[in-house]
């Protein structure tokens, strides 16, 4: 992978090739050993590590944010913090990206789509009509699915949270040169420029408002 790096780069920026073109001529770029070690190729950045920590760094201010928050939106992100299991930093992780989501004004199920207990050609046409998002299935008989789907195809499935998910995800935003979903530009852009702190010098009203608050809080 390291040696057609150039290659997939010049692919990606030049080409604007359909995701099905990448996995079937580069699979392993859909691994998330992968997908860490191209992300880093990149930006020199490590993906995993750097997002997780940095989530977990801003977890007490952006719950005063949202906790401070009134009106419907209030309302709406008090209800997703209210189930907030302290002890169990891997759920209270996937309520942050929600209420990043959420705070922004922005869809949370743009970004993930939760199916429980769901007949799976329910879920395959769901998918085949989604551009960019990331899937949980929470089965009563099995373990928890988290899925994250590119192009109407799942390209990873069996991921544990939807936080490492958002992260394998921005990571082959970067990988395959994707344009940010429209309908969730600005959490993207805040996961992109604060939480990662890449390319940050420039920032629009929402994201610099956040950032703003977020230091408020300290």
């Amino acid at each position: 992978m390291q040696r057609t790096f150039a290659l997939r780069r010049h692919k990606a920026i030049g080409c604007d090739p359909m995701i099905s073109d990448f996995t079937m001529r580069w699979p392993a770029l859909f691994d998330v050993t992968e997908i860490n070690a191209e992300f880093k190729r990149i930006t020199t950045i490590p993906l995993q590590s750097k997002f997780l920590s940095q989530l977990d760094l801003y977890s007490a201010n952006l719950l005063k944010m949202f906790e401070s928050t009134t009106g419907q939106k209030g309302k709406q992100l008090k209800a997703l913090t209210n189930n907030m299991d302290t002890d169990d930093i891997d759920a209270g992780r996937d309520l942050l990206i929600k209420g990043l989501c959420l705070y922004l004004n922005e869809d949370p199920g743009d970004l993930v789509q939760e199916f429980i207990d769901v007949d799976e050609m329910i879920v395959e046409g769901a998918i085949e009509k989604t551009t960019m998002g990331i899937f949980t299935l929470k089965n009563t008989a099995s373990e928890d699915d988290v899925r994250i789907v590119l192009d109407g195809v799942t390209v990873i499935q069996d991921l544990e949270t939807v936080a490492f998910a958002s992260a394998m995800l921005l990571g082959l935003i970067y990988s395959l040169n994707l344009s940010y979903p429209k309908k969730l530009s600005c959490t993207f852009e805040v996961l992109q420029k604060i939480i990662m702190e890449l390319d940050g010098g420039v920032l629009s009203y929402k994201a610099q408002s956040l950032k703003t608050k977020l230091h408020q809080c300290e």
